[in-house]
């Protein structure tokens, strides 16, 4: 664990030579994920029927108890790993893929979240170039050359990065705006060195302020169902659980409001929201 001092983190835009080291991160912080939601999936009641049902009918065809058990498990767990990335693809998103080059930041000075920690202490952020991975120059020189319209960067989304000294620690998701004066996280990831730190609070609480300044009055935020430390980290931060601790029934935004569905219909998010 490291020790880090909020007060020298800057939130930033995603720029494209940012991308790779995204990516990496998101691969790191999300890791097992997809497996958690499999065997959340496998364990529901519906599911263990429809496995023993195949079981007795293979169990006349074949000899072995253990094969006519394992083969429907193992070929619905090859099913899901093949379809899962492309019907849920980023949590809390209807979209396939993350857009990383439409969302990409492309102006000249940086667009960067507020810090109350440099108010507090009256430090200014010391900022350098961020480190790049080997071979994200020639990525760069692929990407670079694509056309981003208004429509594609609008529809994109933002990421925002938290960066200090160079290094990149976490990152933001937010979706691109569906419904006026409401804003969704998709994801939310921070470096496995610096959790427990606070970083992961401060770039959700940094960004419901730019989002309260532009007139959002509510955000919504997805959290993978097995998720337990996503759950309590949410309701620490004021957010309730949609359709438990909803108590405006009658309320018509929240119902528009639904979580990601996978294999038969079942949750694949818990969503929460926050009234700003």
């Amino acid at each position: 664990m490291v020790r880090l001092e909020l007060d020298q983190v800057v939130m930033r835009r995603m720029k494209e030579e940012d991308i790779e080291i995204v990516k990496a991160l998101i691969k790191e912080g999300c890791e097992g994920t997809e497996n958690r939601l499999i065997l959340h999936i496998l364990t529901r009641p519906l599911c263990l029927f429809i496995l023993a049902v195949f079981s007795s009918i293979l169990r006349c065809l074949v000899h072995s108890f253990i094969l006519a058990l394992a083969i429907p498990v193992f070929l619905l767990i090859v099913f899901l790993k093949i379809t899962m990335p492309r019907s849920t693809g980023v949590l809390g998103s209807s979209r396939p893929y993350w857009d990383y080059v439409g969302s990409s930041y492309r102006e000249a000075q940086d667009d960067t979240l507020q810090n109350p920690y440099c108010r507090i202490s009256g430090k200014t952020p010391f900022t350098k170039k961020p480190k790049r991975r080997a071979g994200s120059k020639d990525k760069e020189k692929e990407t670079s050359t694509e056309k981003i319209t208004p429509e594609r960067e609008q529809a994109a989304g933002q990421v925002w990065v938290a960066e200090s000294e160079g290094d990149i620690l976490g990152c933001i998701f937010r979706e691109g705006e569906t419904r006026a004066g409401i804003s969704r996280i998709c994801r939310l990831v921070t470096g496995s060195w610096y959790r427990r730190e606070g970083l992961g609070r401060l770039l959700v609480q940094s960004l419901e302020q730019r989002e309260r300044e532009t007139g959002a009055y509510r955000v919504y935020a997805h959290v993978p169902y097995p998720s337990k430390v996503g759950e309590a980290f949410f309701r620490k931060l004021g957010y309730r659980h949609l359709g438990v601790e909803t108590s405006d029934e009658d309320d018509k935004e929240l119902k528009q409001e639904t979580p990601e569905r996978g294999f038969l219909g079942y949750p694949l998010t818990k969503v929460f929201y926050k009234d700003l």
